[in-house]
């Protein structure tokens, strides 16, 4: 275990040979967070991953967040173990040296809106054609068709269509939009699976290329339960509750008596009786609401209540204590700063440590999850524009330096 807790601590520009996607070439030509998550979750586990960004302009997500001394921080990890290529895929001299990468790749990752990759003479007829073996993944807002398949769309537009937003903020509030890409994020990982899944397939089963056409919304809406089939037969459209749950009580989170806070599940029967013993309330577990989530969740203001007031007297330590020592379900409310102190985050090794050229000794979120035997490796951090045109091009693709130079001349790669 120790071997993979130290995975992400590397040195050198090297790509991890040992993952279990090693061998896999995987070109990303998508934008902002969606698209490129899910070719850092790839490249995490071995993928070589090829970043083809515009030769003026670059990724736009460079231009996102903090940075320190120019040096874009998300971008730094997005872009981790991603080698960058600066090509014009909008022109025609563009188009035919990426047709030229299509060859040599397992799979392309694009975010472009419907349509776009054909009008540049890409279209999957074409690529498939010169690589039959490839997969291309399509990432956008809605879908490849469909009415509202030629809108913009990024992950705030599907949190507030999906229902998330609607079903999230205090009672009588305004629906509340979470301040970090939930949108995004679920969807890349969903890409990064749904590509997987398409080459075990080519692999594994003998079976050819194909193309994933990924809705954002469509992941978004799978995690958020079983509000569709729930308003479907009973006709009930999910309220806003806060912290609070609609199928289980008490869920909350509750300030201590040193101004911190803890939140509280009690998704389990069991787990809600210790809660209740603890906080000297015993006598509410023999009644028979007690039993189900959702009775005790019509008698949220007793339990809540009661928990809230037995937290209230205590500090956070004291809470935490005595809900280790009752085996009840509790956590400390941590901001980052807490989350990169915290001893279990610490011993898993989830933030990680990456030797960066730009910025030195970089911590960063270490790989998804962790595998016995092909462990994932963070290889180097996100780099400049164009870093690896000439390797990848020239050395690799069998350009010409003349005609690179031709090219880089004229603004078409960099």
């Amino acid at each position: 275990m120790s071997e993979n807790r130290d995975e992400g601590r590397v040195t050198g520009d090297g790509h991890d040979r040992s993952g279990p996607l090693s061998g896999l070439r995987v070109l990303d030509c998508s934008t902002v967070v969606a698209g490129p998550l899910a070719c850092q979750l790839l490249g995490d586990f071995g993928a070589e991953v090829i970043k083809i960004e515009h030769p003026r302009y670059g990724d736009t997500l460079r231009g996102h967040g903090p940075s320190k001394d120019g040096v874009p921080l998300w971008w730094k990890v997005i872009s981790r173990n991603k080698r960058t290529v600066g090509l014009d895929l909008g022109e025609p001299e563009g188009a035919a040296v990426m047709l030229r990468l299509a060859e040599t790749a397992d799979a392309i990752v694009e975010s472009f809106r419907p349509g776009t990759l054909e009008r540049w003479g890409l279209g999957w007829d074409v690529l498939h054609a010169r690589n039959p073996r490839l997969v291309l993944t399509r990432v956008t807002g809605f879908g490849q068709d469909g009415p509202y398949s030629g809108r913009p769309a990024f992950g705030t537009l599907i949190e507030a269509m999906s229902g998330f937003a609607a079903m999230t903020g205090d009672p009588g509030g305004a629906p509340v939009l979470p301040p970090f890409g939930l949108a995004d994020g679920i969807a890349a990982i969903s890409a990064a699976f749904a590509t997987t899944l398409a080459l075990y397939h080519r692999d594994a089963k003998g079976g050819d290329g194909q193309v994933i056409d990924l809705a954002i919304l469509d992941p978004l809406v799978t995690v958020l339960g079983p509000q569709p089939t729930v308003y479907d037969q009973l006709g009930v459209v999910p309220e806003r509750t806060g912290n609070r749950s609609s199928s289980n009580a008490p869920r909350n989170t509750y300030e201590t008596s040193d101004g911190r806070w803890v939140a509280v599940s009690t998704s389990a029967l069991e787990v809600a009786r210790r809660v209740m013993r603890l906080v000297g309330r015993e006598d509410v577990i023999d009644e028979p609401w007690f039993a189900t989530g959702s009775g005790r969740a019509e008698h949220v203001e007793l339990l809540d209540g009661a928990v809230a007031e037995w937290i209230a007297k205590r500090t956070r330590d004291e809470v935490m204590d005595e809900f280790a020592r009752a085996q009840a379900a509790v956590a400390p409310v941590y901001d980052v700063a807490d989350l990169l102190a915290d001893a279990q985050v610490v011993h898993r090794g989830s933030i990680t440590e990456v030797d960066d050229p730009d910025l030195g000794a970089l911590r960063m979120q270490n790989v998804l999850f962790r595998m016995s035997a092909t462990p994932g490796k963070i290889s180097f951090g996100g780099r400049s524009p164009g870093a690896d045109t000439d390797e990848v091009l020239v050395s690799e693709l069998g350009l010409s330096p003349a005609e690179l130079a031709d090219l880089r001349e004229r603004g078409i790669v960099a």
